[in-house]
């Protein structure tokens, strides 16, 4: 079956795609779908004074404000209807897969296939309302404590803008399913994708210009080219590396003839844990220079400032805490989202064993110390991905954009995307040659 797959993949081509209507049709769907999130980014929130707010951006662009600016694809710079973005409905999501560990029932739901994975989803959604509007009223009190932000502040702009933010986090949430199911690859992740392609262009063109006026050496940018480019090729490699773990089912006899039994593969990734824990890892060490960027440093303890100066982006504590973090995250998320003995329960109850290892509790073992081990290997490949750019930004004033957060997003989103246009190339080419098989069969008849 693998070869064959292969054959067909190797045999794909322009006329292969030309010929495939329906991708035609899902690829018009998503790029349509992205085109209004864009617009919506530029839509302005009502009640703001866009000239303060900008100036008040400026000073928090390198807190936590400037990351999640990256996330939304600018609409937090401009203070826009997107700009919650689809972030409080990633956090719900994981804050579900975890409770999915915890609490028996969200548990036992997710055994149940996929009504539980409906109900599953439907929690996630009041959690993405619920932080939602948490996040948005928080943003409303924040601007109305800024100096001459709001036009009219007051109960008025407060619910206007939760209602605002809430419901442009929400419709994000929707078309995101609409491009997962009417369109092509995920439509979340697409979503974060677009808003980050966004501002590369923006970021490539303001790094030339720092070389343009002398602050940048051409030697200096040439090496930053180099690297991205190197990293681009480890994350190409490791997103795509997997450890195949050999699965036999043993002969079968139906009826007077017995059956060869079947061999198969669990492909266990390199990095299971995605770009989360950087995410994540990004998240905690911002939020105390955010803060003191909102309360002003002025009115901190000694104490405190120091603290906030050593978190800073680019400093030595804050590289060193934001590997950790990263290791962590990579560990946990993983822990979360595959669990060894459910997989190790499904095999048996197929009938499927890992050559050598008894089915049941040892094969559970097995499989979490195949996955600790390349899980240590991810881990470090995530903090060199991440830190090797934070360097090189810290040090020569490249734009964020380019950081090894929004390198690793754009690359594992695209190479997912062209997999998935791929197999729907593949499922194209294959109906075209049962087709084919079907019209000889009913010649031969004739």
């Amino acid at each position: 079956m693998a070869s064959a797959a292969e054959q067909l993949a190797s045999n794909l081509n322009f006329s292969t795609f030309a010929k495939a209507e329906d991708l035609k049709k899902r690829l018009w769907f998503t790029l349509a779908a992205l085109l209004v999130y864009r617009l919506g980014t530029h839509i302005p929130l009502p009640g703001l004074n866009p000239e303060a707010y900008a100036a008040a951006f400026k000073g928090q662009a390198g807190g936590i404000l400037g990351l999640f600016n990256m996330f939304s694809g600018g609409a937090v710079q401009r203070m826009a209807i997107f700009a919650l973005g689809i972030m409080p409905y990633i956090s719900a999501s994981i804050i579900v897969q975890l409770m999915t560990s915890v609490v028996p029932a969200l548990e036992n739901l997710k055994k149940e296939g996929e009504q539980g994975r409906k109900v599953i989803n439907q929690y996630t959604r009041y959690g993405t309302v619920l932080l939602g509007t948490l996040q948005a009223y928080g943003i409303a009190v924040g601007l109305e404590s800024g100096q001459g932000l709001v036009n009219d502040p007051g109960l008025f702009f407060r619910l206007s803008t939760v209602v605002t933010l809430l419901g442009g986090t929400m419709f994000l949430m929707w078309l995101g399913e609409q491009i997962t199911s009417r369109g092509i690859g995920n439509g979340i992740s697409l979503i974060i994708f677009s808003g980050i392609a966004a501002g590369l262009p923006s970021a490539v063109v303001g790094t030339l210009e720092l070389g343009r006026t002398g602050a940048l050496s051409t030697a200096l940018i040439l090496t930053v080219i180099i690297v991205a480019i190197a990293v681009i090729g480890l994350i190409v490699f490791v997103e795509r590396a997997q450890r195949r773990l050999l699965i036999q089912y043993p002969k079968r006899q139906v009826g007077n003839r017995m059956f060869q039994g079947d061999t198969s593969h669990l492909p266990l990734k390199l990095n299971t844990s995605g770009v989360i824990p950087a995410i994540f890892a990004s998240s905690l060490l911002l939020l105390p220079a955010t803060a003191a960027g909102f309360t002003g440093t002025s009115t901190l303890p000694s104490w405190a400032t120091t603290i906030v100066a050593a978190l800073g982006h680019g400093q030595p504590l804050y590289m060193v805490l934001y590997g950790a973090l990263i290791a962590f995250f990579a560990f946990f998320y993983t822990a979360i989202v595959f669990n060894p003995k459910d997989t190790a329960d499904n095999l048996k109850k197929h009938g499927g064993f890992i050559p050598g290892i008894r089915p049941g509790e040892r094969t559970a073992e097995y499989i979490d110390y195949v996955l600790t081990r390349i899980t240590v290997i991810g881990a470090i490949y995530l903090v060199f991905v991440c830190i090797l750019p934070e360097i090189l930004v810290a040090r020569t004033g490249v734009p964020l954009s380019l950081g090894g957060t929004s390198l690793l997003i754009v690359v594992s989103v695209t190479l997912d995307t062209v997999a998935q246009i791929q197999g729907h190339l593949i499922a194209q080419q294959y109906e075209g040659l049962i087709k084919k098989s079907k019209l000889r069969g009913g010649k031969r008849g004739r």
